[in-house]
């Protein structure tokens, strides 16, 4: 099977999986209105009365969990600062070369603290998560923005977790796939207006 063929397969794949995911929605109870989500009344009771006391939480968490927190919670200031980058590097560079910005909305999610299930450390902890995580995935489209625009070329040797555009680069190797490459970004460049 060629390879464009394979990544057709595995674009229909992830629309099936996203689809499937909306279905499941459905089976827990819950939809989704513009920001705010909400749960069916039935649902949201059996989660406030499944939700664990933050008394009883810290009690059983141990030593250890509880000592290594401030760890975890001090990369929120490299993770702050990397956000603060990124929105200067964009905002600077993206235009110069015109390159389409990657909006943060779309990769930054914080919505977990709506369970009812979790206490407020637990929400805490999602709320962190969902930042670093979404903010980290926010600065690999933004990266690979960038490497589309000035290589975009597969490396010969695999790697793990490459953003979506990757795929379309270029074959290591393939001189003449690089150079179509670089004259359709070449024309885009032009034809756009300034």
């Amino acid at each position: 099977m060629h390879f464009e063929d394979q990544l057709q397969k595995f674009r229909e794949s992830e629309e099936q999986l996203h689809n499937a995911l909306r279905e499941r929605a459905k089976a827990l109870h819950y939809t989704i209105t513009g920001k705010g989500i909400h749960f069916a009344d039935s649902v949201r009771a059996r989660h406030r009365a499944m939700r664990e006391s933050l008394g009883h939480f810290l009690r059983h968490s141990g030593v250890l969990p509880i000592l290594g927190a401030p760890f975890i919670y001090a990369m929120i200031v490299p993770l702050a600062l990397l956000d603060l980058a990124l929105v200067i590097y964009q905002a600077i560079t993206f235009p110069i070369y015109r390159i389409k910005k990657v909006r943060r909305a779309d990769y930054i999610t914080i919505d977990r603290q709506y369970l009812a299930y979790l206490n407020a450390f637990q929400k805490l902890n999602c709320v962190y998560c969902g930042y670093a995580n979404g903010l980290l995935a926010w600065g690999r489209a933004i990266a690979g923005r960038t490497e589309e625009h000035f290589c975009p070329i597969k490396h010969a040797r695999r790697t793990l977790g490459q953003h979506p555009g990757y795929w379309d680069f270029a074959d290591y190797g393939d001189a003449q796939a690089w150079l179509k490459k670089r004259e359709a970004l070449q024309r885009a460049k032009t034809e756009e207006k300034p």
